[in-house]
């Protein structure tokens, strides 16, 4: 039962970092219907810049924490200025397309600036551990967790109680409506862009405690966070979340109690499994467009 417990807290946190990946992307998707494939790279990014601010330049983690997301602004915006904006409307093969290839640039860039070795960040949660009985929690993962709640409820209010978020929901739902009625439409997809790289750089500087980062750790963990997006409804904000945290509690439990091989793969089996079933997800609704 211990052996459960931690591998459960073990799997909610890995589930909080897919959730976050998954959460950038449907942000974008709902927003201007492209899906961004290189959003893992995105968190990878992240993951660089707080270790160049925390390990490289010594400055205090959350001062690091900070700045490693306000860059990661400013990246998602330059993303969707120079590499999105002048594509739209085109078919949505090409979008595609230039997600991907931004996804090999930005590993390229990663992999020559900062090399290919493994690379971890001390936060002030690397070493402690929660004691319950014979039960130890280590405060890493638990950090992402509260950090993840801690996002959530912001993204939250922001979206439902002020007038930029109201103003990115009817974006959402209608852009020429939205334009129609005097909100700056190009302005608040570039803003989407900056949340959506600002939500994948703290995923990056939140998984740096739990796992080693490296150029090519945001592919792994973005093709994992498709799923993840699908099984909550590839449309539903929190959906993704809670898709993200049940992907990552399966996939946990079944790299420790089935065979070696198994986890890597098990997200992929659920995608297939919800595609086949349920392929709306869980908060997702059916819908007919006409083309």
């Amino acid at each position: 039962m211990l052996d459960f417990i931690q591998q459960l807290v073990s799997g909610v946190a890995l589930g909080c970092v897919y959730g976050l990946i998954a959460l950038g992307v449907v942000l974008i998707y709902k927003t201007t219907e492209v899906v961004n494939f290189a959003q893992g790279d995105l968190m990878m990014l992240g993951g660089f810049f707080a270790y160049t601010f925390i390990g490289v330049l010594g400055l205090n983690y959350w001062v690091g924490f900070v700045l490693a997301v306000g860059g990661m602004a400013l990246i998602g915006m330059l993303v969707e200025r120079l590499l999105v904006r002048p594509i739209l409307g085109y078919p949505q093969f090409a979008i595609v397309m230039a997600t991907i290839g931004l996804g090999f640039f930005l590993r390229s860039i990663a992999g020559m600036i900062w090399g290919t070795d493994d690379l971890k960040i001390e936060t002030p949660f690397s070493d402690g551990v929660l004691r319950i009985g014979d039960l130890v929690l280590a405060h890493d993962k638990l950090s992402v967790i509260v950090a993840t709640l801690i996002l959530c409820l912001v993204l939250y209010l922001f979206f439902n109680k002020t007038r930029l978020g109201t103003a990115m929901r009817g974006t959402s739902e209608n852009m020429l409506a939205a334009y129609y009625m005097g909100i700056p439409v190009k302005r608040v997809v570039s803003l989407v862009w900056a949340i959506s790289a600002m939500v994948a750089g703290c995923a990056g500087v939140l998984l740096a405690p739990i796992t080693f980062i490296h150029s090519n750790v945001g592919l792994a963990l973005g093709l994992a966070s498709f799923p993840a997006a699908v099984l909550g409804g590839f449309g539903s904000i929190p959906g993704a979340v809670v898709g993200g945290v049940i992907i990552g509690v399966l996939q946990t439990l079944a790299g420790f109690y089935m065979p070696e091989g198994w986890k890597s793969v098990f997200p992929f089996i659920i995608l297939l499994a919800v595609l086949l079933l349920k392929p709306e997800g869980l908060f997702g609704a059916l819908g007919r467009k006409k083309v």
